[in-house]
């Protein structure tokens, strides 16, 4: 594996029948997460969600790729450069 990145994955939840599944993966990734907020918007409807991360480039693509496939969950990361 490559070596090891800081990154913030921004979770946007529109479907919170998803939010198991979410809290699920992440769980499944703890070792590599430094912390995390959720914040319910309730006047939209919806859930936001920072992760932040410090884990290799595969990894934090993976968690993001299975976490923005989920119904009603949109997911991007950014990746610091160390």
């Amino acid at each position: 594996m490559s070596e090891n990145r800081v990154a913030v994955i921004s979770i946007i939840v529109e479907d919170r029948s998803s939010s198991a599944s979410i809290n699920s993966l992440l769980s499944f990734y703890g070792e590599y997460i430094i912390g995390r907020i959720g914040v319910p918007y309730k006047a939209k409807n919806i859930s936001v969600m920072c992760v932040i991360i410090d884990a290799p480039i595969e990894v934090l693509n993976t968690l993001t790729g299975k976490i923005g496939m989920l119904n009603g969950v949109s997911a991007k990361t950014l990746t610091s450069k160390i």
